[in-house]
């Protein structure tokens, strides 16, 4: 079933009838930020919307700053296991953030999320 919502990722509109949205994710560790920002210009070459990199470390926070300003496309912060994590790319300026509600440490940690990631300043959301 299409979901009616619609949220906007920086300039791409996802659900809510808009078209498809290519992504795909680096390979790289994210703290390496030149063979990452390489991957990432592969990947918007090839024409895709939006991009993941992974967030496992606080070292791939620090990079995701300056990736997030240099990316030629949306970048999302992918998360698993530790919601602190998710946090701090936000304010590192993530333009979206990819977590698994199962694996965060429980509903109070991912409204947490949520909540950061819904303020006004935010740029993923609800159009």
């Amino acid at each position: 079933m299409a979901s009616r919502r619609q949220i906007w990722v920086k300039g791409v509109p996802i659900g809510g009838g808009a078209p498809v949205a290519v992504q795909s994710m680096t390979k790289t560790e994210t703290a390496d930020y030149e063979a990452t920002m390489r991957q990432i210009r592969a990947i918007a070459d090839a024409g895709a919307d939006l991009v993941r990199v992974a967030v496992p470390r606080d070292d791939d926070v620090e990079a995701l700053k300056r990736i997030v300003v240099e990316s030629p496309i949306p970048v999302i912060a992918d998360i698993h296991f530790n919601y602190t994590l998710a946090l701090k790319a936000i304010d590192a300026g993530a333009d979206c953030i990819r977590l698994n509600p199962g694996n965060i440490g429980g509903p109070d940690k991912v409204a947490e999320v949520a909540d950061r990631a819904r303020l006004p300043a935010r740029r993923c959301g609800s159009a």
